[in-house]
């Protein structure tokens, strides 16, 4: 479904990725794991079309979207690819509904049907009774539900997740590994995931390790 192929990044004099080559089944749930700065971040933001790489080629179902030009990729991006961060990225004066509707609103889809969408994914996750709080009248794992929501509400191809658990309690980070597994079992969305978590790279299909800008193995 996703075929990374040779991607190089560099900062300056600083070389992040090295010649990264990767492919993505769907349906997978697969985990990138590796020390700080082995650049696993970087690549999934050029997996995710938030950056460029230097070289290479990021293939989706046959549309290379390192090709695109910035507003096509904006567009796919929006139509095809959520993200879940670490800190959720809530807009603080929106209530949940409304940070869950956006991508959707962003998207061109109405406001009724944007809305509707987001009541159903938000009764899904078990936040019917919040759906009107604001980001700061929520627990730490509601924001992350919430964010997860929001990732959804486009019925993306793939789910893309930089340290989704970082921030959250053992119950909560047990919660939201849960979901993840729920979510592909319901809904057939491939992730890929970003983490230091252990127990979540080792539930997962696949854990891609990462060190120094280069794969070093995959189990």
């Amino acid at each position: 479904m996703i075929s990374i192929k040779n991607i190089y990044k560099s900062y300056g004099k600083l070389q992040v990725l090295r010649g990264v080559s990767l492919e993505i089944n769907r349906g997978e749930v697969v985990a990138v794991a590796g020390p700080s700065g082995a650049g696993k971040t970087t690549l999934l933001q050029i997996v995710g079309t938030l950056d460029r790489a230097d070289s290479g080629s990021v293939v989706y179902d046959g549309v290379d979207v390192l090709a695109l030009k910035e507003r096509d990729a904006a567009r796919f991006r929006n139509s095809n690819i959520g993200f879940v961060f670490q800190f959720h990225q809530l807009l603080p004066e929106f209530s949940l509904e409304e940070n869950v509707a956006l991508p959707a609103l962003i998207g061109g889809v109405s406001r009724g049907k944007a809305f509707d969408r987001a009541k159903e994914l938000i009764e899904y996750l078990g936040l019917g009774d919040r759906a009107s709080h604001r980001p700061s009248e929520l627990s730490g794992g509601e924001r992350q539900r919430a964010a997860v929501a929001r990732a959804l509400i486009n019925r993306p191809q793939v789910v893309l997740a930089d340290e989704p658990s970082g921030s959250l309690d053992s119950h909560n980070r047990a919660e939201l590994h849960k979901l993840f597994f729920d979510l592909r079992r319901d809904f057939g969305q491939t992730f890929v995931i970003v983490t230091h978590d252990e127990l979540l790279a080792a539930s997962c299909d696949r854990t891609v390790h990462m060190n120094d800008g280069l794969i070093t193995s995959i189990d």
